[in-house]
């Protein structure tokens, strides 16, 4: 059956088109928060204490019920994820320059909040320490539904909630057919995101076999993977079709969560949801939009999520990286990745959390494309020129996945190589991260 008010849904993909002169960058990263040197996970009584002390910075508290769940700056977040992992939403800014220097001083007044706590943390993708059972949880009612329907559609559902943190890097789009190339290009290229960034190698205090095991779990997630419409012709019309046949993860009705029936988004838009009597409106589908979890997806901006959490280079790097070739370089780094044929892709995609930068598509390993993608960031951000303080443009924070490139080793094979020096993660014990990043 037609949907009548289609117009009005597919109008809000288009509200999102910015002028060339408006694109903004914005970043979300995860972080894990551990207590004592034994690396237990933060409880919610030391996190609520971390929260209280960080007032001092200007942060206010965001409750769900009597529950405090986050807090807010200006047009800056930090959300809690189910396992209490911890998420900077940073605001959208213009140049890497000013990425970089929001994630320094958030870090920093993170490690200076915790003081006197005993909170530690450790730059990784997937949680090395704890069992799944021993993890805490978050009180928002979102999880609660999350936790009881996700492993329906996926064996490792829950490792992903509680397990992972990763980074997320949100870009504009000047028009449709601009969204479609970042769009399919995000897709195109996440074998090599993930064989860059990895930075998940261990799991229950030892290797696990995989580089990045924190994309191997989300490859077995409910509502993940790759979109099959990116290897076709996509425009907004199209990604609605296909978004509007997932099923409803949880509506919102007077801030009281409405509990899932296996109904699609389609059903609910049509007045069909049996679980409520109203037909769906632009704040459900909004929700709806935020709990289809694949490796790039489209709000009224595109998001990029295949990159490992990993040390403070990367937090500058990721998204200098994918700057350069989607603002900049768009044309030519499309030109070559719409040529790649689907099933080569998602062989990559299926083999690379395991082979990392040795996995082949298309004739090369993946390291032989990062040079490729590497040099064509590299044109689009001296294109860009947007320079520092210093005298610098955003090219100086390629330096990670330069020496990623050049050494064929990416941040979970350096990991691996200590591991295999001591036999244990105590490596991590005292890891201090320097959050003065040379680049600002």
């Amino acid at each position: 059956m037609d949907i009548k008010n289609k117009s009005q849904f597919i109008e809000y993909f288009l509200k999102g088109i910015k002028k060339p002169n408006q694109l903004k960058i914005g970043v979300e990263h995860e972080r894990f928060l551990f207590e004592g040197q034994n690396k237990k996970r933060i409880s919610y009584i030391t996190l609520k204490k971390l929260f209280e002390n960080l007032k001092q910075n200007g942060w206010e508290p965001l409750f769900e019920k009597e529950n405090i769940i986050g807090m807010k700056r200006d047009n800056q977040q930090i959300t809690t994820e189910p396992g209490l992992q911890c998420e900077l939403s940073g605001a959208p800014l213009d140049n890497i320059h000013q990425v970089c220097a929001e994630s320094s001083k958030f870090l920093k007044e993170i490690e200076a909040a915790s003081i006197g706590l005993d909170i530690n943390t450790v730059s990784i993708g997937f949680d090395p320490f704890n069992n799944l059972s021993d993890i805490p949880k978050s009180p928002k009612q979102r999880y609660k539904i999350m936790t009881s329907e996700m492993p329906k559609g996926g064996s490792q559902s829950l490792e992903m909630m509680y397990r992972t943190c990763g980074i997320q890097i949100n870009y504009d789009y000047t028009s449709e057919i601009n969204f479609e190339k970042i769009f399919r290009l995000g897709n195109y290229l996440t074998p090599l995101t993930i064989a860059l960034y990895s930075n998940s190698p261990f799991e229950s205090g030892k290797p696990v076999g995989y580089f990045s095991y924190r994309n191997k779990v989300w490859q077995n997630t409910s509502r993940g993977g790759i979109m099959p419409i990116a290897f076709e012709k996509v425009s907004f019309e199209k990604y609605f079709d296909h978004v509007i046949e997932y099923p409803v993860l949880f509506a919102i009705r007077n801030k009281k969560y409405i509990d899932p029936n296996g109904q699609t988004f389609k059903d609910f838009i049509l007045g069909r949801f049996n679980n409520l009597k109203d037909e769906a409106n632009l704040n459900d589908f909004e929700t709806h939009l935020a709990t289809i979890f694949t490796e790039v997806r489209l709000k009224q901006y595109i998001e990029v999520r295949s990159l490992d959490a990993c040390d403070w280079e990367c937090l500058c790097d990721g998204p200098a990286f994918f700057t350069g070739l989607f603002y900049n370089s768009l044309d030519e780094a499309f030109e070559i990745a719409s040529k790649w044929k689907k099933e080569n892709v998602m062989s990559a995609y299926i083999e690379s959390p395991q082979k990392g930068l040795e996995t082949e598509l298309e004739g090369k390993k993946l390291y032989e494309w990062g040079k490729i993608f590497l040099d064509l960031a590299k044109k689009g951000l001296k294109e860009r020129n947007e320079v520092n303080s210093k005298g610098n443009n955003e090219t100086v924070y390629l330096n990670h996945v330069e020496n990623v490139v050049q050494n064929k080793k990416n941040r979970a094979q350096l990991l691996l190589e200590q591991y295999n020096k001591t036999k244990n993660l105590d490596f991590f014990k005292n890891e201090k991260e320097n959050f003065n990043y040379s680049g600002f």
